[in-house]
């Protein structure tokens, strides 16, 4: 376990600003470097920030260490993932995509898919549910 920096934070520490509203405005290099100085980057290799949720719309921004994973997983809604920098990879359905930064993927709901990051990197997911 690291040390605590007095300027780190934890996720739960995290002041919470508004996520709805009309209209949304985000520094993401900012919001990137905030993440990185929490607890859970140093501890757990990733963290993660809801930047937007409504309840048919939801954009977060993620940043993973070198060789983390996230399992595979899938979503009720259809996602894109943009990577913003680094270089990712999203395996899908044995295909392997590989992401840099300014490349985005879009998979329809309930795909199965696993995140893997080959180096530091940063990326947003949007996910967007059907609304019957």
């Amino acid at each position: 376990m690291s040390e605590h920096n007095p300027q780190q934070t934890s996720t739960a520490e995290r002041p919470i600003p508004p996520m709805t509203g009309d209209v949304l405005s985000f520094s993401l290099g900012r919001e990137i470097e905030n993440l990185k100085h929490e607890e859970e980057w140093d501890t757990h290799g990733r963290n993660s920030k809801t930047l937007v949720k409504h309840p048919d719309f939801r954009i977060v921004l993620t940043i993973m260490k070198r060789d983390m994973r996230l399992k595979e997983h899938r979503t009720a809604g259809r996602i894109s993932v943009h990577a913003l920098s680094g270089h990712i990879r999203i395996h899908i359905s044995g295909q392997v995509h590989d992401l840099r930064a300014g490349q985005l993927v879009a998979l329809d709901r309930s795909i199965p898919h696993e995140v893997e990051a080959m180096e530091d990197s940063a990326f947003l997911i949007t996910i967007a549910w059907y609304e019957k």
